[in-house]
């Protein structure tokens, strides 16, 4: 039987191509379950392509081009890593304001591996305890966060992890946070 707990949540997963395929599809599979109604987000009309690791994988529909979105429209954000994908969306004006309108409103957002390089452009990490894929610990650091070595890290409204086989923590404790930050509004 599927869990109920994020039913009429509305989850903008925003990437671009290049995005590491398991970090969106395995906490959308969790999302889904737990009932949330899971948009993909992306500057990118058409498809979107997620990599395994080096190689190119699967192209995805694009649920809601990114110059139609809002946050305003969606209860949490989840930022997928992969190197490409979030490289591209750090320099996206529409992109970085999008995810800044989420920090800004309070609004739960997951990011994982790489996913944090975009919250350094919204602002979003000064002060907050954040992990990722090891090579981000200086941009991190540098851009005021706090940067521990940890398979997931919830601070507030923020939860982070490192990579694909944080997986089963990150989802597990994604879920748990967007229905904490549902029970509240």
């Amino acid at each position: 039987m599927p869990h109920t707990k994020l039913n009429g949540m509305k989850v903008a997963i925003l990437v671009a191509d290049g995005f590491e395929q398991s970090e969106m599809t395995e906490p959308r599979k969790a999302l889904d379950a737990a009932g949330a109604d899971t948009q993909i987000v992306s500057p990118k009309n058409g498809g979107v392509r997620g990599w395994k690791h080096h190689d190119p994988a699967d192209v995805f529909e694009v649920d809601v081009p990114l110059a139609q979105a809002a946050a305003h429209e969606f209860d949490a954000l989840l930022l997928p890593g992969g190197v490409m994908n979030p490289d591209a969306l750090r320099i996206n004006e529409e992109a970085v304001a999008f995810v800044r309108d989420f920090v800004k409103a309070g609004k739960p957002v997951a990011a994982i591996c790489h996913g944090p390089w975009t919250l350094i452009e919204a602002d979003a990490v000064q002060g907050r305890t954040l992990t990722s894929w090891p090579s981000l610990r200086t941009d991190l650091t540098n851009a005021g966060a706090k940067w521990v070595d940890r398979e997931v890290v919830v601070d507030g409204s923020l939860i982070t992890s490192r990579k694909p086989q944080d997986l089963p923590a990150f989802d597990r404790e994604m879920v748990k946070l967007f229905a904490g930050a549902r029970a509240h509004a």
